[in-house]
């Protein structure tokens, strides 16, 4: 029998026990569910949810605008292309109608609220509804690719070691999709999974040249497309791109550390007229007088802007090299 301060002491402990036991149920719920979305991409994550791989590579595909065999949804295919190389996931249509309904949206408000004149709301609608989506795609998919590009050779190298260990090429690959991040970790997953239903390695890494728009995959693809018909060292042609990718990314860093100076230059001329004219707009609205109200200040407007457009691309391309 326990006497009552044993019996007290032992209430106690399974008391302390119970907190323990407790507290460590709550931080091991806590854990996976933070380990489940903090995954290592989006396909993993997509995963987790325990859908067949199927169903998830169709998902995949349909959320960047292609279809459950990987093609293009409709028929401008340069949008699609650019649509599904910005990353952006979501229904295309979706996508489009809200810049479209936000440029209608502003353009009626600016012309209720500030009296803007027909073609001036015009003008900001076809910019806001048109113009911008194409901008932000574009610059999605620029920042895409260049961390796509730094990715890369540490995926080719990790397929290397694979390759060199006796694996095949397609649980080298998967083993990129399980440990890289996104964009990558997503896109080597989704060939993966091609190639584990019928596709074949370089029919995959075609359509991941598609999806990606990066340079690189071109040679890799040509590279595995040589192989496959003239044979050949796979892991020594790995190694040899990786090699050339990490060189072609050092001289393009370089060349943007040199036109560094340039490129400032150009967003200080580009931007200077700009400001100027706000500041005089808050601090003298009066200073240009009654000019809004001539007929040739339109024109004019347009000529000086169409002018000044040219000479941000012609410094554009002079601080930026295609090599």
């Amino acid at each position: 029998m326990l006497t009552g301060q044993a019996l007290l002491y032992f209430i106690y402990a399974v008391a302390a026990a119970s907190v323990i036991l407790a507290g460590e149920a709550f931080y091991l719920s806590l854990a996976s569910r933070r380990s489940r979305f903090a995954a290592v991409n989006h396909r993993l994550r997509r995963l987790a949810d325990e859908a067949p791989a199927e169903k998830t590579l169709q998902s995949l595909l349909r959320e960047r605008g292609l279809t459950d065999s990987g093609d293009f949804v409709f028929g401008l295919v340069w949008l699609n292309r650019l649509y599904t190389q910005s990353g952006i996931t979501g229904n295309p249509l979706t996508f489009a109608a809200s810049f479209v309904l936000a440029g209608l949206t502003l353009a009626l408000l600016l012309w209720f609220l500030i009296g803007l004149s027909e073609p001036g709301a015009l003008i900001v609608f076809l910019v806001v509804g048109f113009i911008l989506p194409l901008l932000v795609l574009r610059r999605a998919r620029s920042k895409r690719i260049q961390k796509f590009a730094k990715q890369l050779p540490d995926a080719l190298d990790m397929i290397v070691r694979s390759l060199r260990a006796g694996h095949p090429a397609s649980v080298a690959i998967g083993l990129v999709a399980r440990e890289m991040s996104d964009p990558l970790g997503t896109e080597f997953g989704i060939v993966a999974d091609e190639i584990t239903f019928g596709l074949s390695m370089e029919q995959a890494v075609r359509k991941l040249s598609e999806r990606v728009g990066f340079e690189g995959l071109h040679l890799l693809t040509v590279s595995l497309s040589i192989q496959s018909k003239t044979g050949g060292n796979l892991t020594e042609i790995l190694a040899n791109l990786s090699s050339v990718l990490r060189e072609r990314q050092k001289l393009r860093m370089k060349i943007r550390a040199l036109s560094a100076e340039g490129r400032v230059s150009a967003w200080v001329i580009s931007l200077f007229p700009v400001a100027m004219f706000l500041i005089l707009q808050v601090i003298a609205p009066s200073y240009y007088g009654k000019i809004w109200h001539n007929p040739v200040i339109f024109p004019v407007f347009t000529v000086f802007g169409g002018w000044a457009l040219l000479g941000d691309y012609i410094m554009y391309r002079m601080v930026n090299f295609d090599f």
